[in-house]
């Protein structure tokens, strides 16, 4: 949340920070030849000290390889090169897994197509330093969208508002993509149940980090709709967050008055969204689940060289 004048407010816990560490922004793309240079050079340039993981679901256009010379030529660029086109919440796992691994502090979500200001970035990790979870926000006082049709900004807004209200979340843009972690608020978010793909996977882990009990807050971004290339927002993907937020919004309210604990990560979560999985098999979608999250044998080109 956001007080109105461009101080966080907070949703969640208050305590002492720790410093941050190296911060590394992950990238997924799909098809970005057109994108991918401009916004790893931007990213450099507005956060010199920041590392960038490109996490390519081996692109048909070449985004990979392009990737691959811009990490030939800059040690702080990596590159994953991954098996096929597994989903964005796949290719962030994936990312946030490495990322982990190689001990950074930070982990950043960023659009590929230069739909996230990397200019922002300093606001994001400012605000971090007293949050457990920074979200880039477009519907808090300062936010903002640019060139996006009116039926987008539409089914944007009312995806947040219903997710809100289903899930009780005090926050007012769940559903972007802009967003800053600490390392340790990604290890207590059990990302190992995570199976949701594109806006619900924004809303499962920002539930998860509110119900948990994180200090999570918002900024105001500028979001401006891409100039290059497709979309991938697709049918399936609102479709999937409509039903996994109205099942858990239904489990949680259900777990309330039975008297159990539905929150996320919990015995009876779990239970829930198995039982989803069930009720949505066969739907010829392309989304894979923790099977594909944790598909780490995606060959990554690491390096442990940090600031």
């Amino acid at each position: 949340m956001n007080d109105g004048d461009g101080t966080p407010a907070a949703a969640g816990r208050e305590r002492r920070f720790g410093p941050l560490g190296t911060a590394l922004v992950i990238i997924p793309t799909y098809n970005e030849a057109e994108n991918i240079k401009a916004i790893v050079t931007r990213v450099r340039e507005a956060v010199p000290e920041a590392h960038v993981l490109v996490a390519d679901d081996n692109s048909p256009d070449g985004t990979g390889g392009i990737a691959d010379e811009l990490a030939a030529g800059d040690d702080h660029v990596q590159v994953m090169h991954r098996k096929g086109k597994e989903g964005l919440g796949a290719a962030y796992l994936a990312g946030f897994r490495w990322g982990l691994e190689h001990g950074y502090g930070v982990l950043i979500e960023m659009d590929a197509d230069g739909s996230h200001q990397p200019e922002e970035l300093p606001r994001l990790l400012t605000a971090l330093k007293g949050a457990d979870l920074v979200l880039g926000s477009r519907w808090v006082p300062g936010g903002r969208v640019v060139n996006w049709p009116k039926s987008r900004e539409i089914i944007s807004r009312g995806g947040s508002m219903y997710s809100r209200i289903a899930l009780d979340l005090p926050l007012r843009d769940i559903t972007g993509g802009y967003r800053a972690f600490r390392r340790e608020t990604l290890e207590g978010l059990g990302l190992e149940e995570v199976a949701s793909q594109g806006y619900c996977f924004q809303v499962d882990l920002a539930r998860r980090a509110i119900k948990a009990g994180y200090h999570v807050v918002e900024v105001p971004i500028t979001f401006v709709e891409r100039e290059l290339g497709d979309s991938k927002m697709s049918r399936d993907i609102l479709v999937e967050a409509l039903w996994r937020v109205t099942t858990w919004g239904v489990g949680e309210r259900v777990g309330k008055v039975l008297g159990r604990d539905r929150r996320p990560g919990t015995a009876a979560d779990a239970q829930a969204a198995s039982s989803g999985e069930s009720a949505r098999a066969g739907d010829g979608s392309e989304r894979s689940g923790d099977a594909s999250a944790r598909s780490g044998d995606a060959s990554a080109k690491a390096s442990d060289t940090k600031a």
